[in-house]
Order: C-alpha cells, then sequence, then structure tokens
C-alpha cells in the first residue's frame, strides 16, 4: 500500500518500477500532510503544481531524482510561488528557481512547497515566526529546532524525501537533531546562493535534510555545481563516498570541555558514540574545546550582527514593526555597530582560527553532539535568547571555521529520546564526513517509524576525472605526508599489496626517512603494503612538481593484476640503502626503529 510506502529514494525508485505513479506518490505527501494536521509545516502548499508536474513527467526516464518529492524553505525562491522568509511583508513571487531548485526540478524532483522557519533565518529554536509554528515530529513539547524548521518536520513525518533548508549558525543540523533525521551542511560555497535570502551572506549556505545519509548524498551529488553568478561560489572536485583509510583520528571534546548542560542521558549517549568508534578501529582523540567555544561566542558579536543587520537593514529602519519582536531585538544592534567595530571581531576571529587549526593538526575529522540539550516550548517561551544560544554550542563555530559538516541520528538515548552527533570536516572534504557519518547512523527514521537499514558505503571505483596513486612510505593515512593528498582532494580507495616482485628500501639519508620501491625481475622480490588514492586530476601536476630525487612515478603492479600510477625508486636511489623487502610494510619498518610508538600494520587496520 502506497500509505505504507518509506518516502526514501531506494523504496521510491523502487515502487516506481513496479508501476506507483508520481502523482500517486504526490497525493500521499499532502494525505500525510492533512493527516498531521500541523499547519505550521508550510507557508505555501503547492499541491495543484506538484501534481501536474508529477503528470507531466512521464515514464522513468533515468534522471537520479525522478518523481521525488521535496520541499523548500522558504528564504529559497520557487518559480511562481512566493518567498516571506517568513515575513508577510517581505512576500513576493519568485520570478525563477533558485539556482539549487532549478537543477533538483532538471533532475526530476517535484517541489511540495515553501517551508516555514525562523523569520530571516534567525535562529535555532524554530518558533520566530508571524506563522504558526511547526510541531516538533517526536515531541510537541520541545521545539522543532531552526531556522529551517518546516523543512525537517517534512522529512521527519515522511511528507517529503527530502528537504532544503539553509545554514548559517546551526540552522541545518539543530533540527535535523530534534526531529531524528539528517541533516547535512555543505562545504561553504558548495551549493550556490543564487536566489536566497541571505542571512549572514559571507556564512551562508543551503543546506540538504533527509531521512539517511546515502539520500542526503544523492541530493548534494545533483545540487554541487559550480555557480558563475554566486560571488561566493566555490568549484570543489567531484567526491564520491568512499571507505576510510586504515589510520583515521577523530577528534572529540574532552570530559571536561564536553558541554551538556547537565543534561546525563546527553553526555552518557556520546560517550557510547565514541565507544563504538574506538570500537571500529578508528583513533579516538579527546581534545580541549574551549577555542571553539570561543570562535561560537562570535557569532553573535560584533562583526556578524552588523551581517545579519546589512541583510535587513532597510526592513530595520523604514519598518521595524515588521519584523518578529526576537528577530529584530537580537538584528538591531548592528545599527549601533562601526566599521571599527567589524576589523576587531575579523581580527580576532583570525587568531582564534590559527589556535583551532593548531588544535587539529593530525585530525582527520571532528565529532560532536549535534544539540548540547533539549529545549522546550516553555523555556523558550519564559526566555527567547538563552535556550536558542544553548543549541548552538556545537553548531555556531561551524561556518566561521569553513567546516563542512554532516548531523545524523545516532540511535535512542537511555531517556528515549533521539540521539544525534555531527561529523565535522575541514572545507572540501563534504564526502569524507559524510561516508564516516554513513557508517555512524542509527535509530528510526525520523518520526516515522520506519526502521533503517544498514548504510553501506559503495564499492571504491576511480571516476574518469581521478587519477588512482599508489603511495608506500609517508603519504599513507596516519603518517606524516598524508596532508599532500588530502589536502588536494585524494580520498582513499583501498589498502593492499602489490605483486610479489618488488624490492623495497629504506633510503639512505633524512630526515625523514623516504622508502624505495624497485620492480625487480630477480629472486627475492615480496608483495609490498601500499594504499591506493584517487586524486582529482587538476590537482595532479602540483602534487608531481613535489617530488624529490630519486623517487619517481611510474605504473606500479597491484596484487589482483591492475596498474596504476604510483611512487618507484630509480635504480641508483638504492646505493647506500638498507633492504627491507622481508618486512613488507613501511609501517612496520618505522614501528621496528628504536623509541617508535607505530603500531605494526597489522595492528592499524580498521574496517568500517
Amino acid at each position: 500500500m502506497i500509505s505504507e510506502l518509506p518516502f526514501t529514494l531506494d523504496a521510491l525508485r523502487r515502487a516506481y518500477a513496479d508501476g506507483v505513479l508520481p502523482e500517486d506518490v504526490v497525493a500521499e505527501a499532502f494525505r500525510r500532510l492533512d493527516a498531521i494536521a500541523d499547519p505550521g509545516i508550510f507557508i505555501h502548499e503547492a499541491r495543484d503544481q506538484a501534481l501536474a508536474q508529477a503528470r507531466a513527467l512521464g515514464k522513468p526516464d533515468g534522471r537520479p531524482l525522478w518523481g521525488i518529492p521535496f520541499a523548500v524553505k522558504d528564504n529559497i525562491d520557487v518559480q511562481a510561488m512566493p518567498t516571506t522568509a517568513a515575513c508577510p511583508d517581505f512576500s513576493h513571487v519568485a520570478e525563477q528557481d533558485a539556482f539549487v531548485v532549478d537543477l533538483l526540478r532538471k533532475a526530476g524532483a517535484i517541489c511540495l512547497g515553501k517551508t516555514n522557519l525562523d523569520q530571516f533565518a534567525t535562529g535555532l529554536v524554530g518558533v520566530r515566526t508571524p506563522y504558526p509554528v511547526p510541531k516538533n515530529a517526536l515531541d510537541p513539547e520541545i521545539v522543532p529546532g531552526g531556522s529551517s524548521s518546516g523543512s525537517a518536520v517534512s522529512v521527519a513525518h515522511g511528507i517529503a524525501a527530502f528537504a532544503l533548508g539553509t545554514d548559517t549558525a546551526g540552522s541545518g543540523r539543530v533540527p535535523a537533531a530534534l526531529n531524528s533525521i539528517t541533516g547535512l551542511k555543505p562545504s561553504l560555497g558548495a551549493l550556490s546562493a543564487t536566489g536566497v535570502v541571505p542571512a549572514c551572506r559571507t556564512l551562508d549556505t543551503v543546506s540538504i535534510f533527509a531521512l539517511t545519509v546515502a539520500d542526503a548524498w544523492a541530493v548534494f551529488e545533483c545540487t554541487a555545481r559550480y555557480d558563475a553568478a554566486d560571488a561566493y561560489a566555490r568549484p570543489y572536485s567531484a567526491q564520491v563516498l568512499s571507505d576510510l583509510p586504515p589510520v583515521y583520528t577523530v577528534a572529540v571534546p574532552d570530559s571536561s570541555t564536553l558541554k551538556t548542560f547537565g543534561d546525563a542521558a546527553q553526555e552518557d549517549h556520546f560517550g557510547d558514540v565514541i565507544a563504538a568508534m574506538r570500537a571500529r578501529g578508528i583513533n579516538v582523540r579527546e581534545i580541549d574545546f574551549t577555542p571553539f567555544y570561543d570562535v561560537a561566542r562570535m557569532l553573535y558579536e560584533g562583526a556578524w550582527i552588523a551581517e545579519r543587520t546589512a541583510a535587513v537593514r532597510d526592513r530595520l529602519t523604514q519598518a521595524p514593526e515588521t519584523l518578529h519582536p526576537t528577530t529584530r531585538s537580537i538584528i538591531e544592534p548592528g545599527l549601533e555597530l562601526s566599521a571599527v567595530d567589524a576589523f576587531e571581531g575579523m581580527y580576532r576571529l583570525q587568531e582564534l582560527r590559527r589556535v583551532c587549526e593548531d588544535m587539529m593538526a593530525g585530525i582527520d575529522m571532528l565529532c560532536v553532539p549535534t544539540i548540547p540539550s533539549f529545549v522546550s516550548v516553555a523555556e523558550v517561551a519564559a526566555d527567547p535568547i538563552g535556550p536558542n544560544s544553548r543549541l548552538g554550542t556545537y553548531t555556531n563555530f561551524v561556518n566561521l571555521l569553513d567546516l563542512c559538516g554532516i548531523a545524523v541520528p545516532s540511535g535512542t538515548r537511555s531517556d528515549g529520546r533521539p540521539g544525534s552527533i555531527t561529523v565535522l570536516a575541514r572545507a572540501g572534504q563534504d564526502a569524507a564526513a559524510a561516508s564516516l557519518a554513513l557508517t555512524l547512523e542509527a535509530g528510526i527514521l525520523g518520526a516515522t517509524g520506519w526502521a533503517r537499514t544498514a548504510g553501506a558505503l559503495p564499492e571504491a571505483q576511480v571516476s574518469e576525472k581521478e587519477i588512482a596513486l599508489t603511495v608506500c612510505g609517508a603519504h599513507m593515512s596516519g603518517l606524516p605526508l598524508n596532508h599532500e593528498l588530502t589536502s588536494r582532494g585524494a580520498r582513499f580507495v583501498k589498502a593492499c599489496r602489490t605483486s610479489p616482485d618488488y624490492r623495497f628500501y629504506a633510503l639512505a639519508g633524512g630526515p625523514p626517512k623516504r622508502p624505495g620501491l624497485v620492480k625487480s625481475a630477480e629472486a627475492g622480490g615480496a608483495a609490498i603494503a601500499v594504499e591506493v588514492w584517487a586524486m582529482p586530476i587538476e590537482q595532479f601536476g602540483s602534487f608531481m612538481a613535489g617530488i624529490p630525487e630519486p623517487l619517481c612515478i611510474g605504473s606500479v603492479t597491484l596484487e589482483d593484476g591492475t596498474t596504476t600510477k604510483g611512487f618507484l625508486c630509480e635504480g641508483r636511489g638504492v646505493d647506500g640503502a638498507t633492504e627491507i623487502t622481508a618486512l613488507g610494510s613501511w609501517r612496520d619498518y618505522l614501528a621496528s626503529m628504536p623509541g617508535s610508538k607505530l603500531p605494526a600494520s597489522g595492528q592499524s587496520r580498521i574496517a568500517v
């Protein structure tokens, strides 16, 4: 029965293959909305338009989002629909789709309408709206989260398969946590902001809500296109989800700086997540999170309050009565700030960025609770500001530090409430963050009661826009030069061995010590442990330029008979070198050196 059909991408695709019609799916989406009887989810329902679009689709045509129903936060333009940003006086009918909406429609997706939000995307609670407040999909006593409240709730109820939000301070992550769904916050500039009402233009990004990591990533793949018309757009290399490297380090707040504001269940649940990562072989490092909290506080100080003010300045000065009282109280002080205040804020942020960068040295990603604790509607009614600030504890610093992130359900807490964690990574490493998140997501799908199936990373493949590169030494995961790969957008493909006809050397000179891999037709060769990484083609030239003699890039034959480009050593380079072929691994060589704390290769492998 279509009433029992999960609105995940896989389930919908199977239903269409079995003969279900897109108009039936759209009708079911609105039936679910009517049954929930929450007038706060949508500001504008597009029933007639959605049904007409569904009927016009014809037969499945292979487009990635064919027939998939989605919703759009009402600060993002959809052609012929009103854009209000939750301010009725601001309302206007959009003449064309926002850049990302246009991409989604071209991919075959069907827009159900425009969803509610904290006015002008200012807030994390979801109640700062002149329209009816959306109810949290799981518990109406708890705030729905904002500012992308309606988008998150529509997905959590299984009305929309996915929804667009925006994220400046956490608006694409906090509502995901509060409604037990996935919230993908891309790297700044990865998704176009053309056709989006700005909040803080330098920090804004369109975000994606979905029931699963795989669904959110599928939408991201359709929308991550460079838009030359967006001055803040940045071109990123094509990305795919892939396995994690054998040596991987994730940082978490240490026990002295983990903030849960007295929520013991949240603290315990995050401890369980950490234990689960360690059980998978991930190296979890606890760090002092104070510098990140210092950055978070800056979002509502000085320069960035002024930036929010700039977005609605004319309204503040000419029609302040049209603003929500709380929104006005937050933004209005920006009128008194000076350019000196803004520059002082930017200087302070740059100082803190350097501190945070130092804290992240040798760290691949961060993992934090998405929210420190839950916030009730009653708490916000009594104090509109304080509870909102608490919700941003682990989200406010992210865009200021130019990180990407993805919030995912992490199972059920001891008190029955949903757990949620966020994986954070450096700009451009969206696929790495999503890959780790895919292995950690757990629990039911929003408020639907539908079971979550175990996420599975796709089989490793190298795309036509990448070059497979085999490394055997310091460029391997967890070793000193691995950053020369990751900083160029390279991703781990697999750990394996070469064919059994290579000799392996520790070259003379250094530090640092360098390996030499030489193919030999003589007896005494062996299969040497290596890692294969996929590097964007456009980055390969700059990488090659930094390779010192006697090392070079040649063709390396792997144990399965395939060949890739990889590190080799010129024959003359082994003069004075120490042969380590018998060890078969650069890690084992390093582990054998006096005073080494590096585990042998057999101890450093993980499977996730």
